[in-house]
C-alpha cells in the first residue's frame, strides 16, 4: 500500500511492505555515505577512489575536504536543503556530493549543457541554496551565467566557483574551513534530485533517497561482476544517473575505482583503458561506437575490459555483436533504465546469453517489470524513486500497485527477456540525452516566422536519434536551421536541444481532436 512519509522537510513516497522486504534482502541499508566514507578513511586511508588527470583522490583526502566543505555548508543552509552543482567530470563533484550527505543536504547535479532557460527553472524549482560552477569550461562562462540568472530571482542561491580564484573559490573554502563530523540520518531521507526532461515541457525533479542509490549499487555488484579493486572509466556526465552512481557511490560502496573524463576523446580513451586496466564502462550508444573505432584503428582489444554496457538510446544489435567479437574477453550487453527506475533491466551478460545481449535489452535485476495496456513497460523495484518534486507530476506516473508507467512499449520472451520496442511518451533521445519536443515546440511557436510546428525524432545510426521540426511557416518566409538554433540561443536553451533539421510543410496532420499525428510524420521522415 502506497502511504507519504515525510522525512527532514520532504515528502516522498512509502510503501511499508516493499521497504521491510528490501531490507531483509540487504537491498536497502542502515547507514549513509556519512558512515561509509569515515570509515574507510580510517581503514584504507591510501585507497584511491578517483582519478582526475594528474588528481588522484584518496579516501583519506575526500574525507578531509568533504568534512571542511560540510563545516562551511553547515554554517549556511539547513538539513534537508538542496546544494547544486554544474560541473565537468571533475573530482571535486565527489567531495561536493559527500560534503552534503555530512550536512543531511541533498545533492543536485545538472548537466553542463544546459543554459539560462533550463537553469533558471532548476534552481528555483529546487530551491537551491548553494550553486558550484567552474569560473569557464569549453570557452563558456560558467559563473557568469549562474549570476546572470541568480539575479532574477527572489532568493537566490550562494555560488562557489571551482577552479577559479577569490574569496568564494572551493579552493579557499575548503583550505580555510573547520571539519565538521556527519550527522547520522535516515537511509530513506532524499538523497539526491536530479532533473530528466518530461512530456510536459518542464524537466521533472527525481527523489532518489540513499536507499534507492544503495539497491542499485548492490545490483550492479551482482549482475556486473563488479569486485573490489576493478576500475570503472566514467566519460558519460556525473550529472546524469549513470555517471553520478560510479563516481560518487561505487568507490565507495563498491570498493572500485573511477576514471574521469571531462571531455569524450575515444583515442584517449583507449589509452587511458589501457594503461589503468579499466574493468568496466558503460555509456550510450557514441560511446561504444567510437571506442570500438578506435581499437580497431590501433588493434587494440582491450584485455582487461571485463564489461560494457551500452543504453540511454536505441542500441543496434550489430553494433553488440562486433564490440564482443573484438573486446573478446568482455562481456558487451544493452541494459534498459531510466532516471526514474535506474538499471530496470540489467541485460543478459552470460557468456550462453550473448544473442540475447545484442537482440534484447536483457533480464529484470531487482526490478519487477510487466507489460500493461498498450504493452507499456511497468516497473518498481528498491531502486526506484521515491517520488518527483512536484507531487502533481506522480498522479500519472505510477499504476495502482505502484508501478512506475516508463512511457515505453515493450515485448517480453518467455524465458524473461525485455525488449524496448517503442515509445508512448513523446522523447527524443540523442547521444543518450532526453529531449522534450513540447519544450522546445512551445519556445518556438514565438518565432514571428513560424506559424505551426512539431518536432519528432528521426532514428540516425550515429547518435540514435535526430530531431527534425517540421514547421508551417508564415507566408512569405522560410525558418531554417539557423532561423531555430538564433531564436533558441537567445532564450538560453542549451545546443542539444536544437533542431538538426527542417522541413517545411503547408499543414501538421491532425486528428479530430486537433493533436498533431507525430506518427505520420515520423513515417514520412523515414522514421
Amino acid at each position: 500500500m502506497i502511504t507519504r512519509r515525510a522525512i527532514d522537510g520532504w515528502s516522498i513516497r512509502w510503501d511499508e511492505a516493499r521497504a521491510t522486504a528490501a531490507r531483509q534482502r540487504g537491498w536497502w541499508s542502515d547507514e549513509t555515505l556519512g558512515q561509509v566514507l569515515p570509515r574507510i578513511a580510517g581503514q584504507t586511508p591510501d585507497r584511491v577512489l578517483l582519478i582526475d588527470g594528474d588528481v588522484r583522490l584518496t579516501a583519506s583526502d575526500c574525507h578531509l575536504s568533504a568534512s571542511r566543505l560540510a563545516g562551511w555548508l553547515g554554517a549556511r543552509t539547513e538539513r534537508g536543503q538542496v546544494i547544486s552543482f554544474m560541473m565537468p567530470n571533475w573530482h571535486e563533484a565527489a567531495i561536493i556530493y559527500a560534503a552534503a550527505t555530512y550536512c543531511g543536504l541533498v545533492a543536485n547535479p545538472i548537466l553542463p549543457s544546459l543554459r539560462d532557460h533550463d537553469l533558471s527553472f532548476i534552481l528555483k524549482d529546487c530551491a537551491s541554496r548553494v550553486v558550484f560552477v567552474p569560473e569557464s569550461f569549453n570557452g563558456f562562462a560558467y559563473a557568469d551565467m549562474v549570476r546572470r540568472v541568480a539575479a532574477g530571482h527572489n532568493d537566490p542561491p550562494e555560488i562557489v566557483v571551482v577552479r577559479g580564484q577569490g574569496e568564494h573559490g572551493f579552493a579557499e573554502i575548503v583550505d580555510r574551513s573547520v571539519p565538521r563530523e556527519p550527522l547520522m540520518l535516515d537511509p530513506n531521507s532524499v538523497r539526491m534530485v536530479m532533473y530528466t526532461s518530461g512530456t510536459t515541457g518542464r524537466p521533472k525533479g527525481v527523489l532518489h533517497t540513499h536507499n534507492s542509490l544503495h539497491a542499485l549499487l548492490r545490483q550492479i555488484a551482482e549482475h556486473w561482476l563488479v569486485e573490489p579493486g576493478d576500475r570503472f572509466l566514467v566519460p558519460s556526465p556525473i550529472s546524469h544517473i549513470g555517471g553520478s552512481i560510479y563516481v560518487f557511490e561505487a568507490p565507495l560502496l563498491l570498493g572500485s575505482s573511477a576514471i574521469l573524463m571531462e571531455r569524450w576523446d575515444p583515442a584517449a580513451a583507449l589509452t587511458i583503458m589501457a594503461e589503468e586496466h579499466v574493468t568496466h564502462m558503460a555509456g550510450a550508444t557514441p560511446f561504444l561506437e567510437h571506442l570500438l573505432a578506435a581499437a580497431k584503428a590501433e588493434g587494440a582489444h582491450l584485455p582487461a575490459l571485463k564489461v560494457f554496457i551500452c543504453g540511454g538510446a536505441s542500441v543496434p544489435p550489430r553494433l553488440i555483436e562486433d564490440a564482443a567479437n573484438w573486446f573478446d574477453r568482455a562481456r558487451v550487453s544493452r541494459v534498459y533504465g531510466s532516471t526514474e527506475v535506474p538499471v530496470t533491466a540489467v541485460g543478459a551478460l552470460s557468456r550462453s546469453s550473448m544473442p540475447e545481449a545484442a537482440l534484447t535489452d536483457g533480464k529484470a535485476g531487482y526490478a519487477e517489470i510487466r507489460l500493461g495496456p498498450g504493452q507499456e513497460i511497468l516497473a518498481r523495484g528498491p531502486q526506484m524513486l521515491a517520488g518527483y518534486i512536484d507531487q502533481a507530476d506522480e498522479r500519472t506516473a505510477f499504476d495502482d500497485d505502484g508501478f512506475y508507467r516508463t512511457g515505453d512499449q515493450g515485448s517480453m520472451s518467455a524465458d524473461g527477456f525485455l525488449t524496448v520496442t517503442g515509445r508512448i511518451k513523446d522523447i527524443i533521445i540523442r547521444n543518450g540525452e532526453n529531449i522534450a519536443p513540447k519544450e522546445i515546440e512551445d519556445l518556438l511557436l514565438g518565432h514571428p516566422d513560424i506559424a505551426d510546428i512539431a518536432i519528432v525524432g528521426v532514428p540516425d545510426v550515429r547518435t540514435g536519434e535526430r530531431a527534425h521540426a517540421v514547421v508551417v511557416p508564415r507566408t512569405g518566409t522560410r525558418p531554417d536551421v539557423s532561423t531555430l538554433a538564433e531564436h533558441l540561443a537567445a532564450q538560453g536553451v542549451a545546443k542539444f536541444k536544437y533542431p538538426e533539421a527542417v522541413v517545411l510543410r503547408d499543414a501538421l496532420p491532425r486528428n479530430d481532436a486537433g493533436k498533431v499525428l507525430k506518427h505520420v510524420l515520423r513515417a514520412q521522415l523515414g522514421g
